[in-house]
C-alpha cells in the first residue's frame, strides 16, 4: 500500500496507510495529518448551522460562569457597608443576579452538551457508512493486500475511537478551551499586574504541555497501530481455523498473538505513564500559581492597592481556569486515540479506485437477450508488482464463442478472466467488449454484461432464492424458481425443509459444493450476461455432481460468449475453442479436436488427465 520514492528532495505518496506514518518524513507525516484534519471537516459541514450554535451556547455559558466569582467579589466588598446600614437589598439584588447567571449557565451547558452527543452520533454514523462503502468500491486488488483484520480494525476499533470522542467529553474540551479564554480575558480586564504574575507559572506548564502532546501523540498512534495488528492475527487466525487445527499451528499462532498482546500491553502501559506523570504536573503548578496569587495579592491588599473582594474573585477564577485545564488534559488521551483512528480512516478514504468508473460513460450496441458479445485483447500488458505475467497479449474471442484456457499454473489464465471482469486495469493496451473499452462502460453496464463464476461459489447468509437473486436485483420469487429449473437445482431446492426460503448458512455451509455452485449458474443465469467467464467453477467437485453441474452449464452458456478455466479437462469438452497458454503467451490456438490430432501440448495434457483417471 504504500509507495514512497526518493525525488529530488521529496516524496511521491499515495494512498499510505497510518500504520506507517511514523516511519515517513516529517515533511509527509504532518501532510497525512492535515489529510486527517480535511476528513473530520468535511464530516462537520453538514452541521455548520449547528456547530455556530454551539458556538454561541458555549460563549453564552462563559459569560455566564464568568458572572459568578465577579458577583461574589462585589458581594465581599459590600459586606463592612452592611453591616453599618442593615439594608439587605443590595446583597439581595446580588444574589438574584447569581441566581440569574447560574441557571443561564446551567440551561445553555446543557443544551451543547446535548447538541454535541446528537451532532457527534451523526457524525460517526456518517463515518462509518462512507467507510463501508468505499471499502465495497475499492477493487479487488486493493483487498488482495489489505488483510480484512485491518479492514475490522478500521471499521470498528477506529471508529469506535472517533465515537469516544463525542461520547466521553468532547463537550468539555470545548468548554473548556473557551473558560481559559474567557477567564483569562477576565483576570487581566480585573487586575493585569497580578494576572501578569500568574503568567510566570505558564512557562513550566507550556513546556509539560507541549511535551506531553508530543509524546502522547506517538504513544496512543502505537496503541492503535499494536491494536490493529491484534485483530488482524486474530482474523487470519479463525478465518483458517482448519488449517491451524489440521496442521497443529495452534502453539504458534499463541506465540505470535502473546507477542503481539504484549506490544499492545506495552503500548498501553507507556500511556498510563505519560498521563501518572502529567496530571500531577498541571495539579502542582496550578496549586503554585494559586499561592502566588495569595502571596502577591495579600500584599496588594494590605498595601490598599486592590479590594479583598478583587482578591476573591481572582482566587475563584484561578481555581476555574486551572480546572477546565486539568479536563483537556484528561480527555488529550481520547483525543489523541481518536486521532490516531482518523489518521488511519482518512488513509483508506484517500486510497483512489484503481477501477474507476468513467466520468462519460459509453453505452454499448444493443444485443438480443442470451445473445453474446464480442470480446478483444490488443497489446495487453499486466503484471503484480515487478513481476509481468501478460506481455503484450492479443485475443480475440468472437460472440457466443466459448473459449477454454489450459495450461500449466502462473501461465496467466486466472489473470485473464480479471482482465476481462475488470478486476483490474492493464498496464498497457485495451481490454474490449463489442468494440468499447471496459474503462469506458459504467460499473452497472460491465456487471450486467460479464459475470464471473470461481470456484468459490460463495453465497450470503440469506436464503436460497435471496441468494439467486443476486444476479438480478429486485427479482420476483418466480423468477428466482425459473432460473433455478433452469439449470436443475429446483429438485434439490425443493427438497430442502424450508426450500426457496431455507437459510443457506455462513459462506453457504448448509449446502454441499455441487449445490453452492448449482446456485450460482442459477445466479449467473437470472442475470443475463453476455460474457460469462468460469474460472475453475468444477475444480472442488466430485465426479457426479461435476456431470450435473455440466449439464447445467450447457443451459447457461447457450448462445453467450463464454471463457473457460479449468484444469479438469471434461469441461473444456464443451468449448468451441481452446487455447494454450505458456508464460503469458499463446502456444496452441484451435478446436479441442484439431488440437488433439495435433500431438502438441494440449494433446499432452489430455493425455495425462485420462492417465490420472484411469
Amino acid at each position: 500500500m504504500t509507495e514512497v520514492t526518493a525525488a529530488s528532495g521529496t516524496h511521491a505518496w499515495r494512498g499510505i496507510a497510518a500504520e506507517e506514518i511514523d516511519e515517513l518524513p516529517k515533511g509527509l507525516s504532518l501532510l497525512l495529518r492535515r489529510r486527517s484534519r480535511a476528513l473530520l471537516a468535511d464530516l462537520l459541514r453538514p452541521h455548520r448551522s449547528t456547530v455556530a450554535m454551539i458556538a454561541a451556547s458555549i460563549v453564552i455559558f462563559n459569560l455566564a460562569v464568568l458572572a459568578g466569582p465577579w458577583l461574589v467579589g462585589i458581594a465581599v466588598d459590600k459586606v463592612p457597608a452592611l453591616i453599618s446600614t442593615k439594608d439587605p437589598v443590595p446583597i439581595i439584588i446580588v444574589v438574584v443576579e447569581f441566581v440569574v447567571a447560574a441557571l443561564l449557565a446551567a440551561t445553555a451547558n446543557s443544551w451543547f452538551v446535548s447538541a454535541i452527543g446528537t451532532m457527534g452520533g451523526q457524525v460517526v454514523l456518517d463515518l462509518r457508512q462512507r467507510l463501508f462503502m468505499h471499502f465495497q468500491r475499492l477493487p479487488v486488488s486493493f483487498h488482495e493486500k489489505y488483510t480484512s483484520g485491518r479492514v475490522i480494525s478500521r471499521q470498528v476499533s477506529d471508529v469506535d475511537s472517533i465515537a469516544g470522542l463525542f461520547d466521553e467529553g468532547l463537550d468539555s474540551l470545548v468548554s473548556a478551551v473557551f473558560s481559559m479564554i474567557f477567564i483569562g480575558s477576565g483576570m487581566l480586564l480585573l487586575d493585569w499586574p497580578l494576572a501578569l504574575a500568574i503568567l510566570v507559572g505558564f512557562v513550566p506548564l507550556a513546556w509539560l504541555s507541549a511535551w506531553f502532546r508530543r509524546e502522547s501523540a506517538a504513544t496512543y498512534r502505537r496503541t492503535r497501530d499494536t491494536i490493529a495488528l491484534v485483530i488482524v492475527h486474530f482474523v487470519e487466525t479463525f478465518n483458517g481455523i482448519r488449517a491451524v487445527q489440521s496442521f497443529r499451528r495452534e502453539p504458534r499462532n499463541e506465540e505470535i498473538f502473546g507477542r503481539l498482546n504484549a506490544d499492545y500491553g506495552r503500548a498501553t502501559k507507556r500511556s498510563m505513564r505519560l498521563i501518572a506523570l502529567f496530571f500531577p504536573g498541571v495539579t502542582l503548578v496550578g496549586n503554585l500559581a494559586m499561592g502566588v496569587v495569595l502571596l502577591y495579592g495579600g500584599f496588594r491588599v494590605m498595601d490598599h492597592q486592590m479590594p479583598v473582594g478583587v482578591l476573591v474573585t481572582f482566587m475563584l477564577y484561578l481555581t476555574r481556569f486551572f480546572e477546565p485545564l486539568q479536563d483537556v488534559s484528561q480527555f488529550y488521551s481520547t483525543f489523541q486515540s481518536a486521532a490516531a483512528g482518523l489518521e488511519k480512516i482518512s488513509g483508506v478514504l484517500d486510497e483512489p479506485p484503481s477501477v474507476a468508473e468513467p466520468a462519460s460513460p459509453v453505452a454499448l450496441p444493443s444485443r438480443r437477450p442470451a445473445a453474446g458479445r464480442e470480446l478483444r485483447m490488443t497489446g495487453v500488458t499486466f503484471g503484480y508488482r515487478d513481476a509481468v505475467v501478460l506481455p503484450d497479449f492479443n485475443l480475440v474471442i468472437p460472440a457466443g464463442q466459448k473459449v477454454a484456457l489450459v495450461g500449466a499454473t502462473g501461465a496467466g489464465k486466472t489473470t485473464i478472466a480479471r482482465l476481462l471482469a475488470r478486476f483490474y486495469d492493464p498496464d498497457e493496451g485495451r481490454v474490449l467488449l463489442d468494440g468499447v473499452d471496459l474503462r469506458d462502460l459504467s460499473d452497472a453496464d460491465l456487471r450486467g454484461e460479464i459475470v464471473l463464476i470461481t470456484q468459490e461459489n460463495f453465497l450470503f447468509s440469506a436464503t436460497i432464492a435471496e441468494n439467486i437473486a443476486l444476479g438480478k436485483p429486485g427479482a420476483t420469487r418466480a423468477e428466482a424458481t425459473e432460473a433455478a429449473r433452469a439449470v436443475g437445482a429446483d429438485e434439490f431446492i425443493t427438497a430442502l425443509p424450508d426450500g426457496y426460503d431455507t437459510q443457506a448458512g455462513k459462506r453457504g455451509g448448509r449446502l454441499s459444493a455441487g449445490q453452492r455452485q448449482l446456485i450460482s449458474f442459477a445466479r449467473a443465469f437470472i442475470s443475463a450476461p453476455s460474457v460469462l467467464l468460469l474460472d475453475e467453477a468444477t475444480s472442488l467437485l466430485d465426479l457426479p455432481s461435476e456431470r450435473t453441474v455440466q449439464q447445467a452449464l450447457q443451459t447457461v452458456l447457450a448462445g453467450r460468449t463464454a471463457v473457460i478455466i479449468a484444469h479438469r479437462l471434461s469441461t473444456v469438452r464443451i468449448a468451441d475453442r481452446v487455447l494454450v497458454l505458456d508464460h503469458g503467451q499463446l502456444a496452441e490456438d484451435g478446436s479441442p479436436q484439431t488440437l488433439l490430432q495435433a500431438g502438441g501440448e494440449y494433446a499432452d495434457l489430455h493425455n495425462r488427465w485420462l492417465t490420472s483417471l484411469a
